[in-house]
């Protein structure tokens, strides 16, 4: 096996995903202070599921973001 073509391989996926994610739950929180649905000093709950079928991996990743305020 090719280690370090499999590394790039994953990186690569791990940038656009990352550049995804980030994108996506920064339109979110806008939208959820926009409309709302949360305010500042909120936190919530962010959940990533990583699946690979073929090699059976399943795993959530889980962390809670704070939305603060400007300083």
């Amino acid at each position: 096996m090719n280690e370090e073509a499999l590394n790039m391989q994953i990186r690569k996926f791990l940038k656009k995903t990352g550049i995804t994610s980030q994108r996506s739950i920064e339109q979110a929180v806008r939208d959820g202070l926009q409309d709302g649905s949360i305010q500042l000093g909120d936190s919530v709950e962010a959940t990533m599921h990583l699946s690979i079928r073929k090699l059976g991996l399943d795993v959530d990743i889980v962390e809670n973001l704070q939305i603060e305020a400007e300083s």
